[in-house]
């Protein structure tokens, strides 16, 4: 399509990094402002992150720590950060974690008071609207500095793995991973 007045080729382009931004994905990311991710040439795995919930037991598919494993380090490696090479120290660990939690929203009265007239304790307007309650899938990567174990970068994407498998998993992770690294520090 040709706009008239503008060229064909930055009109294209615009377009193709308007929607690269636009995962729609919600990413919420913190730097440590005493530090600075500058200092992470290389990289080590500090693993998984665990979480201290409610004591239910944890079911991890390993196939997509795998696959969000890779989906980091190409991630990293496009930002200039290469896996430290055999025996040497690396100057960052990557910590990672694919999680859920669960929501709660509503369960209070609408309107006036606690409903008036027929409506008195029914759902809807005049009355008492249970609560709605979901799980919320998100997926966190976390930089280190190696000495002192200094917190560098945290990152979280909400994103929803329950039940995906295979190359469904697999674009699910990076899709969210890119979203991550789009608010790496510079």
């Amino acid at each position: 399509m040709r706009v008239p007045g503008f060229p064909a080729v930055p009109v294209a382009f615009g377009m193709v990094a308007f929607l690269a931004g636009c995962t729609g994905l919600r990413v919420t990311s913190d730097t440590n402002p005493e530090l600075s991710v500058s200092v992470c040439g290389t990289y080590a795995w500090a693993g998984e992150l665990r979480g201290t919930g409610d004591g239910a037991p944890r079911i991890a598919n390993p196939l997509t720590e795998s696959r969000l494993r890779a989906a980091i380090a190409a991630n990293l490696q496009a930002k200039g950060v290469q896996p430290a090479a055999g025996g040497t120290e690396a100057n960052c660990l990557v910590g990672y974690g694919i999680g859920r939690r669960t929501i709660v929203e509503g369960g209070y009265p609408y309107g006036w008071g606690w409903g008036w007239g027929w409506g008195w304790g029914w759902p809807g307007p005049w009355g008492w609207d249970g609560p709605y309650i979901y799980q919320r899938g998100l997926i966190a990567v976390n930089l280190y500095q190696t000495r002192g174990r200094q917190p560098l970068w945290h990152a979280v994407v909400e994103q929803d793995l329950t039940g995906l498998t295979g190359r469904d998993a697999e674009a699910k992770v990076n899709e969210a991973v890119a979203a991550l690294f789009s608010k790496y520090p510079h």
